[in-house]
């Protein structure tokens, strides 16, 4: 029997059908997970492994995706470095004390990456229940650093930026501080079994290429270079068009698209010898289902049935979301490009 389809396109090998997973496939768009919710706080949820695994699990039986991702949060890696996160209702996550300075960089401890037990615990009951490869993932540093460093979220990262252009030896200082914890904290993931894993760079796109290859590039790469062999990495960013050639670079076996780009051109920028994630625009998620099958069709007509194509939204599924209408889009995904 040859390799899951999901895991053989990440290496770029044939497949019967282009494999489909979605990002944020479990949350609240489905009635199973608010119920879920409805007892348990965010953070409590992901602390409790076998309900994140339950929850894992859940969405991809009930989609019919070809891997499931690990139910958890770029930010938890955070918590264990006393920055004071919160995940406070109806406002995101809140940093109560951000590194803002050289001094309060260096104060930042090492992560002791068993503070992240759980997470790995999730991992092995999730492995153990599923018949589709686990996807394990991570935060890329400059979105991590981007959360420290604001506070929370933010529309125009000044203070981000302004600590990466007044003082680029203190941004340096955090990116590698942050790199080594996210390198550490992927591999517990891969040793607890996730057979491939992601870096959502969510917020990179605010950066001109010359500040990506400055301050951005060398701390992936490092990451990429630290994790086991053998493991597929997807590097996945939003806005970042006009990044390609960077993310490239910086390494990752599949580079994700978000929905801004055509999946086409992108893949011609990137080149033949990479795998390529996206790239259906969340909100066509809502169109009634006929449009939905329409624009996935696109999505595969610019893959061209080319192997290392993995289809994916370009972010993650709507909270308005109807079930029927994901299950639609994965459906219609199998059924377009079914090569047998």
């Amino acid at each position: 029997m040859g390799a899951a389809p999901f895991l053989a396109a990440c290496r770029r090998e044939p497949t019967a059908h282009t494999p489909v997973w979605l990002m944020r496939q479990a949350g609240r768009y489905q009635p199973e997970y608010r119920a879920i919710r409805a007892r348990l706080g965010f953070l409590e949820l992901c602390k409790t492994p076998e309900v994140a695994a339950e929850v894992t699990v859940m969405a991809a039986e009930q989609l019919g995706v070809d891997a499931a991702i690990l139910f958890a949060d770029i930010l938890l890696v955070l918590e264990p470095l006393g920055v004071g996160l919160e995940f406070a209702a109806g406002d995101g996550p809140v940093i109560h004390r951000p590194v803002r300075d050289a001094a309060a960089i260096d104060a930042l401890p090492e992560l002791d990456v068993a503070a992240m037990a759980y997470v790995a615990d999730t991992v092995r009951a999730a492995r153990a229940a599923l018949k589709v490869p686990l996807i394990g993932f991570a935060a890329a540093p400059f979105t991590l650093a981007s959360y420290l460093v604001e506070g929370g979220g933010s529309r125009d990262w000044l203070r981000t930026k302004g600590l990466m252009q007044s003082d680029p030896g203190a941004w340096r200082a955090l990116m590698e501080k942050l790199a080594r914890a996210l390198a550490a904290y992927l591999n517990l993931q891969i040793d607890a079994g996730a057979q491939a894993v992601q870096l959502f760079d969510s917020w990179v796109g605010c950066l001109a290429p010359d500040d990506y290859r400055a301050h951005v590039l060398p701390h992936v790469r490092a990451i990429v270079g630290a994790l086991r062999p053998g493991v597929p990495v997807i590097h996945f960013g939003t806005g970042t068009a006009g990044l390609l050639e960077c993310q490239r670079a910086a390494g990752g076996d599949v580079i994700g698209l978000d929905w801004r780009v055509d999946l086409d051109a992108a893949w011609a920028r990137l080149g033949d010898d990479i795998g390529v994630q996206g790239n259906l625009d969340p909100v066509a998620l809502l169109a009634p289902i006929p449009e939905i099958r329409r624009r996935v069709a696109a999505v595969l007509g610019q893959a061209g049935g080319r192997r290392g194509h993995v289809f994916n939204l370009g972010h993650g599924v709507l909270q308005q979301t109807p079930v029927d209408h994901v299950r639609a889009c994965v459906d219609a995904v199998h059924e377009l490009s079914s090569r047998a």
